[in-house]
């Protein structure tokens, strides 16, 4: 995700991404934060048992975000402050790349404290293997030329979403589209639906 952010054009950075109220330049800040998030929690050691796995770690809200709340409109903000898309392909490097040699490093066992919870490391980089493969669409969401996510990553989380959901999603469906469905970053078509069964209910899984 970090070389296709690398990758972009300037003028991409001004394109709607797939994240409602978002421009892509607001989702790479918004990644920044993330990896932030990422270092922080990594050395953030928990002396109780783990109350979450890389599952349960997610909440399904009932509604998708809209770009309204107060720490998404912080982002926009933050994001312009930027002015340079050159600045924000840094920062993301240079965040993100300490980040993964800090995954790299953790022992996997090792329990971490996270919003109030307890995760094995493990476990946490793999939630974050969900949310970034997540991203990574939306990232390239009006991009047609932007590097896809990776098959692994797509595979991953194409598992940890029907595990959240209960159920497989139709082998027709690609993990692209199962995620894009299942996260209701795109509607169903009428064939879909009827693919989806009882499944069509549930979604899309709103994850936070």
């Amino acid at each position: 995700m970090r070389t296709a952010v690398a990758e972009l054009p300037d003028e991409a950075f001004t394109r709607p991404s797939g994240c409602a109220g978002w421009l892509v330049r607001d989702l790479v800040c918004h990644l920044v934060i993330d990896a932030q998030d990422v270092l922080i929690t990594l050395v953030t050691p928990a002396e109780t048992e783990p109350t979450r796995d890389a599952v349960t770690y997610w909440d399904v809200a009932e509604t998708p975000p809209t770009g309204d709340d107060p720490l998404d409109a912080l982002i926009v903000r933050l994001a312009a402050a930027y002015e340079e898309p050159r600045l924000l392909k840094f920062h993301l490097d240079d965040v993100g790349s300490a980040a993964g040699r800090a995954a790299e490093l953790v022992d996997p066992g090792l329990r971490v404290s996270t919003r109030n919870e307890v995760l094995t490391a493990g476990d946490y980089l793999c939630a974050y293997v969900l949310e970034w493969t997540l991203h990574h669409l939306d990232l390239v969401a009006h991009l047609p030329d932007a590097a896809e996510p990776p098959a692994e990553g797509l595979a991953r989380s194409r598992e940890m979403l029907e595990n959240i959901a209960g159920t497989a999603f139709p082998a027709s469906f690609s993990d692209t589209d199962a995620l894009l469905v299942g996260t209701g970053r795109r509607a169903p078509t009428d064939a879909e639906k009827a693919e989806l069964g009882e499944l069509a209910a549930k979604l899309p899984l709103v994850l936070g």
